[in-house]
């Protein structure tokens, strides 16, 4: 069985395989599985490393939720990234000021490495009642393209070629993302790796619109690398694969994205209406995504989907998820399945820690009657004892993942 210590302490691994490199920023394969295409891999940054395949939690406003970054620790979550969103630092507090403290990481009080996205979901969520609705299971039958320009409904007033003029959420100001605005905001706050402005669209955008979507996204892509290209200091950018469920779009994006020199992959956009969908699109388009660059996906985070998507080559994954299901009640086990401690059957717990088996910070520390009563008592402490349990879970299950990769188990 291989070490990923041992691997991680050669200078140059026998088995390892050199991807991408640029100031501050480095990409290796250390393993490759023989039964899929999983491979365990380090991508070092100037705020320290990632060991691949990494879960990423997501601080939309560069904060967890219920957890403190400066005192969860990376000894204590062993978190590899954090990722967080440039939209919502742009309205409050302000890139200026963020950069003023000291740039994000100062800012938010983590050192580790920051990846941001360009704040173009958040943007067209707002455009239209389309993808919120979808997100709540309502009709989008009022979707509209956010190509065709002109205004938009609510706080977004104007989507052209140039990019996005909106109002803040917050008190109403006038604002403006562009590919360019969206590049500069991420790199004056210091991110480590940052993404290209792009347009999300829900499942149920009609042909004509993902075509016109795709092509001016592909254009903005190509506008956020340019401006990223003129001073890339110790950031790396991604490209971002769109094209929906559609193959060949898919297969396009890829093809157009590959002749830049984007320093990794993100997969974007759509990805079906469920798993099984995502899972046909993901297998016809990860072996063709080169295994010299990490490969990003979007806004997933379940453990079936990421045990999936790590057999066909996928490094880092990011998701709301786990600590939204812990400030409601439910609790990762270690088959990576649900307890739900608001639960009666955990009302007598009175010498059992919460989740069976589990050697995290909270489960060593408390049983499951206490945090049951904490639910039912309404306590704000039991939303952060629940996101830090199921931090520390995905982060234990994505350490059980690379060890089986390197043991030939997956």
């Amino acid at each position: 069985m291989w070490s990923l210590r041992a691997l991680r302490g050669r200078k140059k691994p026998s088995i390892g395989l050199r991807g991408v490199s640029s100031f501050g920023f480095d990409y290796e394969v250390l393993y490759e599985s023989r039964r899929s295409r999983a491979r365990v891999g380090v991508i070092r940054t100037s705020n320290g490393l990632i060991e691949t395949p990494a879960f990423v939690p997501v601080a939309t406003t560069g904060a967890l939720k219920c957890v403190d970054l400066a005192l969860a620790s990376r000894e204590v979550l062993e978190m590899g990234m954090v990722f967080v969103n440039t939209y919502h630092l742009m309205v409050h507090p302000g890139v200026d000021l963020v950069k003023r403290a000291g740039g994000l990481h100062a800012f938010i009080g983590y050192d580790g490495p920051l990846i941001t996205d360009s704040g173009g979901y958040q943007v067209f969520s707002m455009a239209s009642t389309g993808p919120q609705d979808e997100l709540k299971g309502k009709s989008v039958s009022k979707w509209r393209n956010p190509c065709a320009g002109g205004a938009n409904r609510g706080l977004v007033l104007k989507i052209d070629e140039e990019g996005v003029t909106f109002r803040s959420y917050r008190n109403g100001e006038l604002l403006e993302l562009t590919p360019e605005i969206s590049v500069k905001a991420q790199k004056s706050i210091g991110a480590n790796i940052i993404l290209p402005l792009d347009i999300l669209l829900p499942n149920s955008a009609d042909f004509e619109t993902l075509i016109d979507c795709f092509h001016r996204t592909h254009r903005w892509e190509s506008r956020s690398l340019e401006e990223h290209l003129k001073d890339q200091g110790h950031q790396v950018m991604y490209a971002i694969i769109h094209g929906g469920t559609d193959v060949r779009l898919r297969e396009a994006s890829l093809e157009y994205l590959s002749r830049r020199p984007f320093q990794g992959f993100a997969i974007g956009g759509s990805l079906g209406k469920n798993r099984l969908e995502m899972y046909d699109l993901l297998s016809h388009l990860c072996p063709k995504i080169p295994r010299s660059l990490p490969v990003h996906l979007l806004g997933i985070g379940d453990v079936p989907s990421i045990l999936r998507g790590v057999e066909l080559g996928i490094d880092t994954f990011d998701s709301a998820y786990p600590t939204r299901a812990g400030r409601h009640g439910s609790w990762l086990t270690a088959d990576g399945s649900f307890v739900n401690l608001k639960g009666q059957s955990f009302a007598e717990r009175v010498q059992s820690p919460p989740v069976d088996l589990c050697d995290c910070p909270v489960c060593r520390c408390h049983s499951g009657a206490y945090v049951h009563h904490l639910y039912k008592a309404k306590e704000p402490v039991a939303s952060q004892l629940g996101s830090i349990h199921n931090l520390y879970r995905m982060t234990r299950l994505m350490k059980e993942i690379r060890e089986r990769i390197l043991s030939g188990a997956m």
